[in-house]
């Protein structure tokens, strides 16, 4: 990937923020490619961005108009990244490039570290008023101008922090998959109404598929209904701050509308469902920015990431994902929770469990930084105090009730293990590791070192051979004519030019009749002629 530098020696702005982003993020980053944007893909920028500040003087949240400058975003091109992230950086913030739906855990660990995930791609002037995909208009314009407020950018970053340590199901990443198939699809000239029936049909399948509410789903909607649907003020005359509300033509009035009911924020809003096929019927509205932190807080309470113990071990034995234990003297084990056996009584607060079971591959670290590559085994928590030799053989009884014997053969390695609880037989591997920890103080979503896991187990999530195809095609079908380029481009000079001269504006009009599907260019030469 070749990046544009200001100076040999001298990284751009995006270099500089794809350079200070983890190896297992940064493959995920595309170039924006700012010169293969069409004349009428600016005039789709253009036309949006000149209608929602239009709607939105008046209606947005204060920081929204001045935020369009003070983050690089102008109203009559599309913005490059460097101009973003050349302002971006003096509010602590900076945009890299994405193609398409990318997981969500790397959406929101991005989030995390302060960086916007840009879609490079904007939508066609066919989808101007909605797009099933990720595009320019709604990550530029919608989630960077409120970042001026630094009280709601230090929430942006702090939500990410939450939706990324939430913990997620196999049932998430169903709906993940069929999400992003589904925007594919809908996006490629080429698909067939059958292709879009079966994608349809297998998102309603994925969504019904999920057993419960995770943690990672209910993240998702705190984000929703406040980052990307919020509304912050009095409750009968609220302003717009989310970002989904911001760039969208339609979402901008119709919220404000009698037909939207309005409720004052709180923690219910994570068991508030929404859909994305249709505006939504029902909106949050904050107080002010402050009191999205007192919301953020009451859901963080709830997360396994805080509050570990069993109910930690419940949330991941359940998840049936990849996540990670932090045991008392900090070791980090990620791996999938398979068992959970209960003690007669309080092991330490909030743990009853005397025996954690995790199935391998199992990955150490400490302060996610991972000591070693993955044990290959399974591997087994034993809570409470105790020790264990260096080498050779053990017993070994805890306060729990649990006994366990075998012998050690170096680190947390061992064999022959052997156990019971309460004089009640366990069945162990023979040979797995084993660690001793007083307490469990916290069970987060996903991998300790995300980065090790990704360098060991790499390549989720990415787009399947066939979707970056039907990508490619889309991209493809969107490219122009030669001679409606040129249209679009001298209705662009006679604007900038102040050149409105009637004869010129008649000549150009006969033209632009030769292309009757082109109604975004007729829109664009009629602003011309209302001005002349």
């Amino acid at each position: 990937m070749t990046l544009p530098s200001a100076h040999p020696l001298t990284p751009s702005p995006t270099r500089r923020a794809i350079d200070r982003l983890p190896a297992h993020l940064r493959r995920y980053v595309v170039d924006q490619d700012h010169g293969a944007y069409t004349p009428r893909d600016h005039a789709v920028w253009r036309h949006i961005l000149h209608r929602l500040t239009d709607r939105l003087k008046h209606t947005a949240h204060a920081s929204y108009l001045c935020g369009l400058a003070a983050t690089g975003i102008g109203l009559e091109a599309i913005p490059s990244l460097d101009e973003m992230n050349g302002k971006l950086e003096a509010l602590g913030w900076s945009a890299v490039g994405v193609r398409g739906f990318i997981p969500p855990a790397v959406f929101t660990e991005l989030q995390s570290l302060g960086v916007l995930a840009i879609a490079a791609d904007i939508r066609s002037h066919e989808h101007i008023e909605y797009t099933p995909a990720p595009d320019i208009v709604h990550e530029s314009a919608g989630h960077a101008p409120i970042l001026a407020d630094r009280r709601y950018a230090d929430y942006l970053k702090r939500c990410g922090e939450a939706g990324f340590r939430a913990i997620a199901s196999v049932e998430d990443q169903a709906v993940y998959e069929a999400i992003r198939h589904l925007s594919v699809v809908k996006e490629d000239p080429s698909a067939t109404e059958e292709e879009t029936q079966l994608a349809e049909a297998r998102l309603r399948a994925a969504a019904a598929s999920r057993r419960y509410e995770s943690e990672s789903t209910k993240a998702s909607r705190l984000y929703w209904w406040t980052a990307e649907y919020g509304l912050v003020g009095d409750l009968d005359d609220p302003k717009l701050y989310g970002a989904g509300l911001l760039s969208s033509l339609g979402e901008a009035v119709h919220c404000l509308t009698d037909t939207v009911k309005r409720v004052p924020l709180s923690l219910a809003c994570v068991d508030a469902e929404y859909d994305i096929t249709r505006m939504q019927p029902q909106l949050f509205v904050a107080r002010d920015f402050d009191h999205l932190f007192d919301v953020l807080e009451a859901f963080e309470a709830t997360l396994s990431w805080r509050r570990g113990g069993d109910h930690g071990l419940a949330e991941a034995l359940r998840a049936r994902t990849v996540n990670h234990l932090q045991l008392a003297d900090g070791l980090e084990l990620t791996g999938r929770v398979t068992g959970q056996i209960v003690a007669r009584g309080p092991v330490a607060p909030g743990l009853s469990t005397a025996l954690a079971r995790i199935e391998g591959p199992v990955l150490l670290s400490r302060r996610g930084a991972a000591e070693g590559p993955p044990w290959a085994g399974e591997a087994l928590v034993a809570f409470g105090r105790g020790a264990l030799p260096p080498r050779g053989a053990f017993s070994l009884e805890l306060p729990s009730g649990l006994a366990l014997s075998g012998f050690r053969v170096d680190g947390h390695e061992v064999i022959d293990l052997r156990g019971h609880l309460d004089g009640r037989p366990l069945d162990l591997p023979s040979w797995a590791l084993l660690f001793l920890s007083e307490g469990l103080p916290s069970v987060a979503g996903g991998p300790a070192d995300p980065g090790s896991w990704d360098r060991w187990f790499g390549d989720q999530g990415a787009f399947s051979e066939g979707e970056a195809e039907a990508q490619a095609r889309t991209r493809k079908a969107e490219s122009l004519p030669a001679e409606v380029a040129e249209l679009y481009l001298e209705v662009r000079a006679l604007r900038e030019g102040g050149r409105r001269d009637g004869p010129g504006l008649r000549a150009l009009a006969d033209q632009v009749r030769r292309h009757p599907a082109e109604w975004l260019l007729q829109a664009e030469l009629s602003e011309l002629e209302a001005m002349a």
